[in-house]
């Protein structure tokens, strides 16, 4: 094979680097920069140019990084790397592997769907295809964005006239800059937590427009408090961070909030599907568009969609990982449901 897993993470022998490893390595190969994929304490790294700035920010300002523009090649120990947007989160990247004409892709996280925080996802053709598999299921098939930002915006506008802050629960890194981005600021005020603010002129660097925030201490609260929105990890929401703001209605964007269970779990006033992952219906369109002959899946549900592709005559496989998809984003993420409550 050439690429495997191995107690450090994915390796690729024949040219001496691992994808996305979970354990510090002398070389490393970066998809993006969420916490489950980056770790710092490795000797090198390459990601894409458009990812660099995200990933300095979480594992180190003087991290020893190299960049790639997207689609050019550098071989490595005899193996030729490119990456390719992955539209996940800013610099998100599938990472391309060639050796004496076999292609693999580790898609590392991926989505199909549009957002001006990320750019578009590219089809790579290729002989095995690793993708991931969050929401390997077919009840999980996402509205279009604009649909769900228009109802964020409602019940913005529906809590903002009856005295309440509105909350909502993002991930830092992506998630909550794509909320950003898709809310109508015209509203009221925008604050966002630090963990949020940290990244934002990161995204700013990229050329990446958003609209003005206020940070997360006094000041800013008393200007949002009763009108405004705030966007927090999931952490933040139950601390005590959170009462500067007032009266408060809680909501999560997440792929979870999808299934009614695990939006009762989080104890949420609603839920917003949104997600950063593939839905079952872009799985399977990308598998199909890379015209892969092997698919091995690394993190999710990770059963259902080999099975599913095996009975359509597709080699299909798992691929033991430890990321974790929006689970493992979310940082303390209680609400992602059960297969069973999911309907696997």
């Amino acid at each position: 094979m050439l690429l495997r897993p191995t107690e450090s993470g994915i390796w690729c022998e024949a040219g001496g680097f691992h994808l996305d490893p979970w354990r510090p390595v002398d070389r490393a190969v970066i998809s993006h920069a969420h916490s489950d994929h980056a770790r710092a304490g490795c000797r090198a790294y390459l990601c894409a140019a458009r990812g660099e700035g995200v990933l300095r920010e979480r594992i180190g300002l003087d991290a020893p990084i190299e960049t790639l523009a997207w689609g050019e090649r550098r071989e490595i120990g005899g193996v030729a790397v490119s990456l390719h947007p992955a539209g996940h989160v800013l610099g998100a990247a599938q990472i391309r592997v060639e050796h004496r004409g076999e292609v693999w892709v580790f898609s590392g996280d991926y989505k199909r769907a549009p957002d001006p925080t990320a750019d578009e996802f590219e089809p790579v053709a290729c002989h095995t295809f690793i993708t991931e598999s969050t929401f390997g299921l077919p009840i999980y098939r996402w509205q279009e964005p604009e649909e769900i930002f228009a109802a964020m915006n409602t019940w913005w506008r529906g809590n903002a006239g009856e005295g309440r802050t509105s909350v909502i629960s993002a991930y830092a890194l992506g998630k909550a800059q794509r909320v950003l981005a898709g809310v109508d600021a015209s509203i009221g005020p925008i604050a966002v937590h630090g963990a949020v603010a940290r990244f934002l002129p990161r995204y700013a660097a990229a050329g990446v427009v958003l609209p003005e925030v206020v940070g997360g201490d006094a000041d800013g609260a008393k200007r949002v408090r009763g009108v405004g929105l705030v966007i927090a990890p999931e952490s933040a929401i139950g601390s005590p961070w959170i009462r500067k703001f007032g009266e408060v209605s809680t909501a999560a964007a997440s792929g979870w909030m999808k299934v009614r269970a695990a939006r009762r779990r989080a104890a949420l006033d609603r839920g917003f599907a949104l997600s950063d992952h593939a839905d079952w219906p872009a799985l399977l369109r990308t598998i199909a568009e890379t015209g892969a002959q092997r698919v091995l899946a690394t993190h999710g549900y990770t059963a259902p969609l080999t099975r599913y592709l095996r009975e359509r005559g597709i080699d299909a496989g798992v691929l033991p990982t430890r990321y974790e998809g929006e689970r493992g984003e979310a940082e303390a993420d209680e609400a992602a449901p059960t297969a069973e409550e999911a309907g696997a």
